[in-house]
């Protein structure tokens, strides 16, 4: 198969994905989904609380060049046109699919500009015939022809035509238009699968090829945390295919045959216990659990026993300053997360709460996932529970909250959090942790972008994870953990306290009674408090200055209200 470009491993779970459009020189094509991936018998990664809950036995790391196992994609969109000629029609109807010239003019093609997509994941061609003739285009030969006016370089400069002339040309305006292609029935198409649904009920709509909202990945993660992250696991994980077929009473006897063969030093009993608890699946299945769980190792800590330790956290002293607002932070020296692709959506970041369409990766399931290994480093924060209650009781943060809350519509978010979930606990942590992570920006050398942020909040839980997370070394240079230093902390929080106080679009960012995605944002805005998508697992909403400053107005607002007195 001819190769087509080249990608970054990490672009194939969070840019182009399965489903996503790729360009390539003057094509455009799909990833095709999983089942048609060539991969090893068996999976490449693992991280057992994750395949736990998302049901399926392993990761696979999207292969690097060279390995032979290139990833397909299928041609996408089909429809052409010459700019030359004019001429509009599908690629094979200009004659040999693997040139991309007009056979008329020998001039290259160009795929077109604009695609349909549906709510439910379904994406096609631009009707173009439909857009010119209606429902019913009538007898005789049809050839359309897509012009450049050269009057402007808008919608209304490209104007379709039909060579039957029942109907006159057509520009591109108002395709874009909510109800523009009413009456066009959504055929259902899922090229990435090679196959279509029918009696789909959704309205299609105009995107550009190119746009964002043609394709939105839904990932999910976990951090490797003991007995999953220690050297021993490492071990089950490489040997987990045959591992997990060995008998009980067999067990001990292969276990010692396989270490003496690769000449590894390691506890029997202690492998032995580890394959009877993943055989047990004795790992958490929620994701709300499996936060919690990382919460709970967090706080434990985590001495270094071995150099191939995945997991390694040690305490750090809160400043004595900031002590009644944050009690405890962590050093997270070394830490491993696994990121997997589970789908996409089109039109939304993600499947709204009426119509929860989430599209697959595949038609029967492989029963493993697209994912990479990252490796970092970070610092956690636990912020004063019983300070946090007293805080959350006040009717002004109850009033402020509800506001948002009152906002909330549920469309596009409905998968983050619900109406319930918009607490000021999480508000107060979210925020602050965007907060926080744009003074490290600053201060630690990372750019915004490569930092991400990590919120573990609920009724049991109230804190979060600045880290770095990064397919390479530069993940874990130092940087963000030199940042624990109680001196150095001291003069961040600081920073970062007296930085949130004012905005550049202030006042009316901070008097705001909406702002953001479906307005679930009050004050935080691009100049103060909003990061790069890549470091926000909340999609830079839930945000709300006040609630960790205050206002000039109601200062008691603000929960670290005081911390300088």
């Amino acid at each position: 198969m001819k190769k087509i470009a080249s990608v970054r491993r990490t672009q194939l779970i969070s840019t182009y994905g399965v489903g996503a459009l790729v360009a390539a020189e003057e094509a455009s094509y799909m990833v095709k989904g999983l089942n048609d991936w060539k991969v090893a018998p068996d999976p490449t990664l693992h991280e057992p609380r994750l395949e736990d809950k998302l049901h399926v036995d392993g990761f696979y790391d999207p292969p690097s060049v060279g390995k032979g196992h290139d990833i397909p994609a299928v041609r996408f969109p089909m429809m052409y046109s010459c700019p030359e000629c004019n001429r509009l029609a599908t690629h094979g109807e200009f004659g040999d699919s693997h040139e991309n010239v007009c056979p008329k003019c020998r001039k290259g093609l160009v795929p077109s500009r604009f695609v349909v997509a549906c709510k439910a994941g379904h994406v096609d061609d631009f009707p173009f015939m439909f857009w010119v003739h209606g429902a019913s285009a009538g007898p005789g030969e049809h050839k359309l022809a897509l012009k450049t006016l050269g009057r402007s370089g808008g919608l209304d400069d490209l104007e379709v035509s039909c060579s039957c002339n029942r109907r006159p040309p057509r520009t591109m305006r108002g395709a874009f238009a909510k109800g523009a292609l009413r009456g066009f029935q959504c055929g259902g198409r899922r090229p990435w699968l090679s196959d279509s649904e029918h009696n789909c009920a959704q309205e299609p709509r105009t995107l550009q090829r190119g746009a964002s909202n043609v394709w939105f990945p839904n990932t999910d993660s976990s951090i490797s945390i003991p007995p999953w992250s220690e050297a021993a696991s490492d071990l089950v994980n490489r040997y987990w295919s045959s591992l997990q077929h060995v008998p009980e009473f067999a067990l001990r006897g292969t276990l010692q045959g396989m270490l003496a063969t690769n000449g590894l030093a390691t506890d029997i009993e202690e492998l032995a216990a580890l394959i009877a608890l993943r055989k047990g699946g004795g790992q958490a299945t929620q994701g709300e659990d499996l936060r919690q769980e990382e919460y709970d190792a967090i706080l434990r800590g985590a001495e270094e026993k071995s150099r191939d330790d995945l997991f390694v956290c040690t305490a750090s002293e809160p400043p004595r300053e900031f002590a009644s607002w944050i009690d405890i932070v962590r050093r997270v020296e070394r830490l491993r997360e696994v990121r997997a692709l589970v789908g996409f959506t089109r039109l939304y970041p993600q499947a709204d709460e009426e119509q929860p369409i989430e599209a697959p990766l595949f038609v029967r399931d492989p029963r493993w996932r697209p994912a990479i290994e990252v490796r970092g480093e970070g610092v956690f924060f636990r912020v004063n529970e019983q300070r946090l209650l007293s805080w959350e009781q006040s009717d002004v943060v109850k009033r402020r909250t509800s506001k948002l809350r009152s906002n909330f519509s549920g469309e596009m978010l409905g998968r983050i959090v619900d109406r319930n979930g918009i607490t000021p606990r999480l508000l107060l942590i979210h925020t602050f942790a965007h907060m926080l992570l744009n003074q490290w920006a600053l201060d630690s050398g990372y750019p915004a972008s490569s930092l991400r942020e990590r919120i573990y909040s609920s009724e049991r839980m109230a804190g979060f994870m600045i880290y770095t997370a990064s397919s390479d070394s530069a993940g874990s240079l130092g940087g963000v953990v030199a940042q624990a230093h109680p001196d150095r902390l001291r003069e961040s929080l600081r920073g970062t306290l007296l930085r949130g106080q004012w905005c550049s679009a202030d006042p009316l960012c901070i008097e705001a009674d909406s702002q953001g995605t479906n307005n679930v944002n009050l004050a935080a805005c691009h100049s103060c408090v909003l990061l790069p998508e890549v470091s926000c697992e909340q999609m830079n909403c839930f945000l709300d200055r006040a609630l960790v400053v205050g206002t000039p107005e109601e200062p008691e607002l603000g929960f670290f209200n005081g911390v300088e007195e």
